[in-house]
């Protein structure tokens, strides 16, 4: 288990250049940090390559936020007491998700290579290992939902290697829901973490084989990310961000009650970073059609912060 427990929550996704640095960037996290009662965030944005297929990751060009902002985000979380996981995404432009970013696995001359995919992915890291350590981030996650780049053991050691010369944090990858079992370098890093959007009726099951590759690895385990849309239909599948379905703020709140009480009871469950709170909230008053992920409003608020509240208190007594 991760002490002191992650409550935690995502912030600012997905970083667009331009939205992080203003006072209702400001506003957004202190709300975040007010109504849910967090002890940790996950500044999060993305960098864009053209396609799955493409050996260039355009980190330093828009829409990526500045490193200005990104530093301007990180110590907004400080000043807010928040410990912070820097989180890194790459993203593809032409709407593809990452996880099918992928090459052949061996090279071929005029083929787009993993090897200079991972030299780009290796520069991006760094560049942003480099800004956790200067900032004093608690956590850095080096990747996330990379499911066809999962495989590439050999590249995945030797970008951790990189980055540890750098970055004296905590490392982390956050794999793709069902993956958490097909990771095969999980010594690497010194937390597991992983995408919790199971089926609202599926989280025992779940859990039970998360909790095999834990025990096996005897390392810390969290959910990166984790949460349900405000939307009907969205607890059978709420990793769908599109699915068609009416505004209902009870299947976000229902999810999450049976999410936490399922994870309660399991020792080696460290938290959660919730997904997600933007940069730029909607207005309050807007909350009941709001069907995204965010609880800002939501009666799903009032259920992360009673139990994010209970946990650092169980924390604090069981500690002194």
């Amino acid at each position: 288990m991760i002490k002191p427990f992650i409550g935690g929550m995502t912030w600012g996704w997905t970083g667009i250049r331009g939205t992080w640095g203003n006072e209702e960037a400001i506003r957004s996290m202190q709300l975040m940090a007010q109504r849910l009662n967090v002890n940790w965030t996950a500044v999060t944005f993305a960098a864009m390559q053209a396609h799955p297929q493409a050996t260039k990751i355009a980190y330093k060009e828009a829409p990526t936020v500045t490193d200005q902002e990104v530093r301007h985000a990180i110590g907004e979380a400080k000043r807010l007491g928040l410990k912070v996981v820097l989180k890194p995404v790459v993203n593809c432009a032409d709407g593809t998700w990452r996880a099918h970013i992928n090459f052949f696995d061996h090279d071929v001359p005029c083929e787009p290579k993993w090897s200079d995919w991972f030299a780009s992915y290796t520069d991006f890291m760094l560049h942003y290992a480099a800004i956790a350590e200067e900032t004093g981030c608690e956590m850095l996650c080096i990747g996330c939902e990379m499911v066809q780049t999962d495989r590439r053991e050999s590249e995945w050691r030797a970008l951790i290697r990189k980055v540890r010369a750098v970055y004296s944090g905590l490392i982390t990858y956050n794999c793709d829901k069902y993956q958490e079992d097909h990771v095969n370098w999980w010594d690497a890093v010194d937390v597991i973490s992983s995408s919790g959007y199971y089926p609202v009726n599926d989280w025992e099951r779940q859990l039970d084989r998360i909790e095999a590759v834990v025990r096996r690895h005897r390392k810390p385990f969290f959910f990166m990310e984790a949460g349900c849309p405000s939307r009907q239909g969205s607890d059978a599948l709420p990793n769908d961000w599109g699915l068609a379905g009416d505004p209902d703020e009870q299947v976000q709140q229902t999810y999450l009650e049976t999410m936490f009480g399922a994870c309660d009871s399991r020792e080696w469950v460290g938290g959660f970073m919730l997904w997600d709170w933007p940069a730029q909230l909607y207005p309050e008053n807007q909350a009941s059609s709001n069907d995204d992920y965010c609880m800002f409003g939501k009666s799903g608020e009032h259920v992360v912060k009673r139990y994010y509240t209970q946990k650092t208190r169980e924390h604090e007594e069981a500690n002194g």
